[in-house]
């Protein structure tokens, strides 16, 4: 067994395994000793949301065994099949080895994200969802920023004006759909062909797909390309018509935009929720606190982006 690094929110080990005459390759997932966010979902969730995916062709993991028992390991776990490829953000989108990958990822992605969207929710109880007509998607990325921030006890003039402007600005029409939650570069294995396996599904829920759209475009997830606004491997409109080729819907350019700017103001606040994690004295780590301090650059970028939007 041996730890895999690049996750904050759950704890990765690679497994070699010798099945009699069979030599296996697995990764164990489990919880660790506190939690990024508490609407995260459990580890059975996140094992039947996988599976789904997989049976319905996404390019996932294969999910293998489930464990609730916590007399085992000390948490809930799951095991999966090992895909080779890369996770880690920055190699992906500056790695010479992987320049003919980058070429191929923009439809890739566009291509995985229309499949994830079609998933049926209602398979799903579990997930977390608006409920029309008083709560949409926004509403309740908008309130569950409040939340985190009441509960740190924390006073932040810059998220208080971000969120109330993002309250005076919603899109006023919303299509909800499965979302997967965190689909992105660094959560993303790429390997030589492209995008191998989507992971960490443990923020899917019910919402806007322009949500997803505009989260991948934000600024922290094009790790230093900021010019290539999709993530960092490409200008955004190849990729949104891509998506909407896969799809067979039309994307509205405004609600991507809006989205983009409240994934910096909610990533802002995780990041600060990330932090106290490491000053509770709970869990220490250096990964932890230093993303407290990252919290300052989406708070910028949340400013610039709604100067841009004013803009028009």
């Amino acid at each position: 067994a041996q730890p895999l690094a690049g996750g904050a929110s759950r704890d990765m080990w690679r497994i070699d395994a010798q099945i009699g005459d069979a030599h296996e390759r697995f990764v164990l997932r489990r919880d660790p000793p506190t939690q990024m966010n508490e609407q995260a979902l459990t580890r059975a969730q996140e094992f039947s949301l996988m599976r789904a995916a997989f049976e319905a062709g996404v390019r996932v993991a294969k999910p293998r065994f489930m464990c609730e028992d916590e007399a085992v390991l000390g948490s809930p776990f799951f095991i999966m099949d090992y895909v080779d490829g890369v996770g880690i953000g920055s190699k992906v989108v500056r790695d010479p080895a992987l320049a003919a990958a980058r070429e191929q990822l923009p439809a890739q992605m566009a291509e995985q994200l229309a499949r994830i969207h079609t998933l049926n929710p209602a398979d799903f109880p579990f997930l977390m969802r608006p409920q029309p007509p008083k709560h949409s998607a926004a509403q309740d990325a908008i309130h569950a920023c409040y939340a985190i921030l009441d509960n740190l006890s924390a006073k932040n003039p810059v998220f208080e004006y971000a969120l109330r402007w993002a309250e005076r600005h919603a899109p006023a029409h919303e299509t909800h759909l499965f979302c997967h939650g965190d689909f992105r570069i660094g959560n993303l294995l790429v390997n030589a062909g492209g995008l191998a396996a989507v992971a960490d599904w443990e923020f899917a829920h019910v919402g806007d797909p322009h949500e997803e759209l505009g989260y991948l475009c934000m600024r922290d997830w094009r790790f230093g390309i900021g010019h290539l606004r999709m993530s960092g491997i490409s200008e955004r409109e190849p990729f949104l018509r891509a998506y909407e080729q896969f799809s067979g819907r039309t994307v509205d350019r405004a609600a991507v935009d809006y989205w983009e700017f409240l994934g910096n103001v909610r990533w802002g606040v995780i990041c600060l929720s990330q932090a106290n994690r490491h000053l509770s004295g709970k869990e220490p780590s250096v990964e932890l606190a230093s993303l407290g301090r990252r919290s300052a650059e989406m708070q910028l970028e949340a400013l610039r982006l709604i100067m841009q939007m004013e803009k028009g």
